[in-house]
């Protein structure tokens, strides 16, 4: 609550009902040896006028710099309605619909979403839903060594091209369950995965391969031949996905002849503002012959005995609700305040509104690396199409740039040094459909001074 009501004479009363002389009293089983009597550092109580002033002042300070980060967390436009709505107390302080009966709103809304991303990704069941795209990865890895019935492997390929964040989850998460993550290359000139590394593993035992699509660099795999050249090595495919993406591109359900076995990835850009690196929600889809291996929860739709619509949670296969040999996964509380604002934000968008999304936001990186591609030292690293992120290679090291254009008020991109050394002096760049001609013309011609200065320093 943004204040507390309890004036002097409420706090009394309350004391007289339960027969406590002071509010201190109520904590007098603990003993005076455990009790802090202050706390180092910590200034004075200020008053609500005081502290509102204070943090206005600290968000100054943080300033609004222009922004073409990306790397996995990207800024949209987010309709006023969405948030409006999604803050009202019906849905902010709603909580797991464990009793169908009053929760039937959060229930139909969660049935919603979960048609919605099972839609967007063209496969027949999704949860709703996971932490974070990271997180995403680990279950859908986990979840295809269980799922798969005709291997007995715990190992999974993981190419060089998904996220470097996605696979350090990943192995932090699966590889302490026995889960054997290795390592395939990507080819040096498109940036894409190697099919040939693919190709080298025939016959032997391999339980999944990832694919992100756009890749971690914004290129876009051939997943088709991919995801066959998977299936006929005996692989489960397991999909990654950017979710604007899937309003141009072809959803993982249709890649190759029969589509990807399991999808995730994060949803933050289905309305979910960037928020300094989270809260955010993972996805997850797959079909319907893997639901009792997934993660998570799902909500059902279905008839009482009058005929009317209902729904309820049909499948929550954690230990909370079955033996601890048959559960899924530990997740508990889903993100479900996040999850809202996707629906509402896919609602108010809708597949025509997406898709402009998805078309300005890869106009616009295509307009940025064509602008800064003209500059002294600078050019694209791999050819080929991408989608709304894009790496180039610069003549001088990428974090001496970065802290020029940030002393500018421009956040530049990502410096790919410490996850691939291999390219050089590499930045990632990333530009939505909130950039525009004059942000980017800004842009240009504040890396092109960085450059300049750094050549003659």
């Amino acid at each position: 609550m943004p204040f507390i009501p309890h004036t002097e004479e409420d706090v009394r009363l309350m004391l007289a009902a339960i027969g406590a002389p002071s509010i201190e009293a109520l904590f007098d089983e603990i003993p005076a040896g455990l009790r802090v009597q202050g706390l180092a550092g910590i200034p004075p109580g200020l008053s609500e006028m005081e502290i509102g002033r204070l943090m206005s002042e600290r968000a100054r300070q943080d300033g609004q710099p222009l922004s073409f980060l990306g790397g996995g967390a990207y800024e949209h436009h987010i309709p006023a309605a969405v948030w409006a709505i999604a803050t009202r107390g019906e849905f902010y302080s709603a909580y797991t619909p464990y009793q169908a009966e009053a929760s039937q709103g959060t229930l139909q809304l969660i049935h919603e979403y979960q048609t919605m991303i099972s839609s967007l990704t063209g496969l027949e069941v999704s949860n709703a839903s996971l932490y974070d795209g990271g997180s995403a990865v680990a279950e859908a890895a986990l979840m295809a060594v269980r799922a798969h019935r005709r291997s007995n492997s715990q190992r999974v390929l993981l190419p060089t091209t998904v996220n470097p964040r996605y696979r350090q989850v990943a192995r932090n998460t699966a590889g302490g369950q026995g889960l054997r993550f290795e390592t395939i290359p990507c080819l040096s000139d498109t940036g894409s995965i190697d099919p040939a590394a693919l190709a080298a593993y025939a016959g032997e035992d391999i339980a999944a391969v990832v694919i992100q699509q756009p890749n971690f660099f914004g290129r876009l795999e051939d997943v088709d031949a991919l995801t066959d050249q998977a299936h006929a090595l005996g692989m489960m495919v397991i999909a990654v996905v950017n979710p604007t993406s899937l309003a141009l591109l072809k959803p993982p359900g249709e890649w190759g002849t029969r589509g990807a076995d399991i999808c995730v990835g994060e949803g933050q850009p289905l309305g979910v503002p960037l928020s300094s690196g989270g809260p955010y929600f993972g996805f997850m889809t797959t079909r319907m012959a893997h639901v009792r291996s997934m993660p998570g929860r799902i909500v059902g739709r279905t008839v009482d005995l009058e005929g009317r619509t209902g729904y309820t949670l049909t499948l929550q296969a954690r230990e909370q609700h079955i033996r601890r040999g048959k559960a899924t996964s530990n997740i508990c509380t889903n993100q479900g305040l996040l999850m809202t604002a996707a629906t509402l934000y896919m609602t108010l968008l809708g597949p025509t509104g997406l898709a402009r999304v998805a078309e300005a936001s890869m106009t616009r990186t295509a307009q940025l690396v064509a602008a800064l591609s003209t500059l002294q030292g600078v050019r694209p690293a791999f050819a080929g199409a991408h989608f709304h992120e894009a790496v180039l290679r610069i003549d001088r090291p990428v974090a001496g740039v970065l802290r020029a254009l940030e002393a500018e008020g421009i956040l530049g991109g990502l410096d790919l040094a410490a996850d691939y050394p291999e390219l050089g002096h590499a930045l990632l760049v990333c530009a939505t459909e909130t950039k525009t001609d004059a942000d980017i013309e800004r842009y240009a011609a504040a890396l092109g001074r960085a450059l300049e200065a750094l050549r003659a320093a």
